[in-house]
């Protein structure tokens, strides 16, 4: 009899106790996806450059309306906690001190990708998809687009299009903030 081996998938809980314990630290570069630890890709002066793009705009337009979370955890489920680039949260008096957010509290979820579009969109994106994240973009900075992902539905979303360079783009949530796309592919 041929016997499969199990892959034991972390919680959330007890990958924070591992970082707790010191298995991880804070220089350690990882995120939790359906119970693996991942190790996500080396951050390139583009994709960083992108994301202080997206911060400077959101901060000054949105100034008070939603907290704006750069790279910070978002705890989609028991066995998935991943760390998007970008995130535009519901405002909490704590500022989610208390907890991370889940994705109820998400108005807005950005995934910049200089090389990693095809897993974003293959292994990440089905998981907000899942968790209900309303709204999504992924910025694929090596081919010029961004992939505006609405309307979850399972583990797909319904509505995708893509916007070029000279197209506008605002949030959902935030109609009135629109910003020129090629703005953030520069």
């Amino acid at each position: 009899m041929a016997v499969q081996p199990v892959r034991y998938r972390f919680t959330v809980d007890e990958y924070h106790q591992m970082a707790d314990g010191g298995v991880f630290t804070e220089d350690d570069r990882v995120e939790l996806l359906e119970g693996e630890v991942v190790e996500m890709a080396p951050i390139g002066s583009r994709h960083a450059g992108c994301v202080n793009r997206l911060t400077m705009v959101f901060a000054e337009r949105l100034e008070g309306q939603a907290i704006v979370a750069v790279q910070n955890p978002v705890r989609l489920s028991q066995h998935s906690e991943p760390q998007p680039d970008f995130a535009l949260l519901r405002p909490r008096p704590d500022a989610y001190g208390s907890g991370h957010p889940g994705p109820e509290d998400v108005m807005l979820l950005v995934e910049v990708a200089d090389t990693t579009a095809a897993w974003d969109r293959g292994q990440k994106l089905p998981l907000y998809a899942v968790a209900g994240v309303a709204e999504l973009w992924l910025i694929d900075l090596s081919a010029a687009v961004v992939e505006v992902c609405r309307r979850p539905e399972g583990a797909a979303y319904l509505d995708i299009r893509l916007v070029g360079p000279d197209d506008r783009l605002a949030p959902e949530a935030f109609p009135d903030a629109s910003l020129r796309t090629g703005d953030l592919l520069a």
